[in-house]
């Protein structure tokens, strides 16, 4: 047999063995897909557990809105969500759907606490809104007249600055928190050593970047001026007032009521995410909440019962850097236009997708006097699309009367 022979005879075998080996992993990665656990086989199977039935008026909003979550619980695979709706100052619609627990079967219900991440930052602007309009603390005041415990840095840094992601402190990274537990913060001032020692990344309001971190230091702030724990601030200045009971801190160790169990999307479906501690994120995204505790909160700001309307316009503002341009957040606040029921609104609200385990999107139209909230207990959910879908459910309705 010629070498020329022999060579193209080993090409063909390798040929081959290549083949066969590619057919063997795609036989095994169809197999794993294929024997995932369903979630829900359709959306008619989805369980749902309802608040009080919906008056007449809401009916049909609430029936698209319902089958607009219970397709997505299919299609994006999410173990369970809930929703709430608010118009005009009164809840009109609260449901929960799914699972808040896959191995147990337990039902997610209007009462069921989520991690609601980074629209805790939300509910904490509320605070520094609260002591700015008692004369307390300043936006334009220099961190280190609340927080003596933050080293000065290269520039000078303030509150509005940190609130605006535009003071330069750094985000945090996955490798300091991702899947493994952290230490626990009694008081948000206990969470400034991972981060305090480390130089400005660029000089204030010259850019924009988002920085969890950078809430730290405004809950120290909160913390320092109210003279106690920033959680017992929260509790009793802000959630005891608006009725939202059911929104707590993320404590993992303790038992919470109504707790739903946190996911992740693994090789094998939706797997339950590790154990971590996020109480040293403080006002940044340390907190459980509920839908209808979120549209009690962004009801009461719309309404000016709560903060003075120029309080909340203040907080709800476009922040802008040196160069002129314009962010597309507030102190606290994501905004943006969008197109609703046929006309351009303005949205603000709040979205968090990256806390492990959860995902939540909070939006108020205060043109409509409309506000929803949803959440799931996975990560990396888009309740962004559900949330403005039902918001356009609900926007017609009203556009109707």
């Amino acid at each position: 047999m010629s070498s020329k022979t022999q060579m193209q005879n080993w090409l063909i075998l390798l040929a081959v063995g290549v083949g066969v080996v590619s057919t063997a992993i795609v036989a095994v990665v169809t197999f794993v897909h294929a024997t995932k656990p369903r979630l829900h086989t359709d959306a008619r199977s989805v369980p749902s557990v309802m608040g009080s039935a919906p008056l007449p008026q809401w009916t049909s909003a609430a029936e698209q809105a319902r089958q607009i979550v219970r397709t997505n619980a299919v299609t994006q695979a999410l173990p369970g969500i809930s929703v709430a709706v608010g118009v005009g100052g009164q809840i009109v619609w609260t449901e929960g759907f799914g699972w808040a627990n896959i191995e147990e079967k337990t039902p997610v219900a209007p009462e069921t606490r989520f991690r609601i991440g980074h629209v805790s930052k939300a509910l904490t602007s509320a605070a520094v809104g609260l002591l700015r309009e008692q004369g307390r603390l300043h936006l334009d005041g220099e961190i280190q007249e609340y927080v003596a415990a933050f080293p000065k840095k290269q520039w000078r840094v303030t509150v509005r600055q940190l609130m605006g992601h535009v003071a330069g402190v750094r985000h945090y990274k996955d490798t300091e928190w991702g899947d493994k537990p952290s230490v626990h913060c009694d008081r948000a001032s206990d969470g400034l050593p991972s981060f305090a020692d480390d130089p400005l990344l660029f000089a204030p309001e010259t850019q924009y970047q988002y920085s969890t971190y950078g809430w730290v230091l405004v809950s120290a702030a909160v913390e320092a001026v109210a003279g106690e724990p920033f959680v017992q601030f929260m509790r009793t200045k802000i959630f005891e007032p608006l009725g939202m009971v059911r929104t707590s801190p993320d404590a993992p160790t303790e038992v919470v009521p109504n707790r739903a169990t946190s996911y992740f999307r693994g090789n094998l479906g939706n797997e339950l995410t590790t154990r971590v501690d996020y109480s040293c994120f403080a006002g940044g995204g340390a907190f459980l909440s509920t839908p209808s505790d979120l549209v009690r909160f962004g009801m009461a700001l719309m309404s000016g019962t709560f903060l003075k309307p120029d309080t909340t316009r203040v907080l709800q503002t476009r922040q802008h850097l040196t160069s002129g341009e314009e962010t597309a957040y507030g102190l606290g606040w994501m905004l943006e236009d969008v197109e609703l029921a046929g006309t351009r609104t303005r949205v603000a609200g709040h979205a968090s997708r990256t806390i492990e385990g959860a995902s939540t999107s909070f939006l108020t139209f205060p043109e409509r006097g409309l506000v929803v909230a949803v959440t799931s207990n996975i990560s990396f959910a888009d309740t962004r699309s559900i949330a403005l879908a039902i918001a356009e459910a609900f926007a017609t309705s009203i556009n109707r009367k």
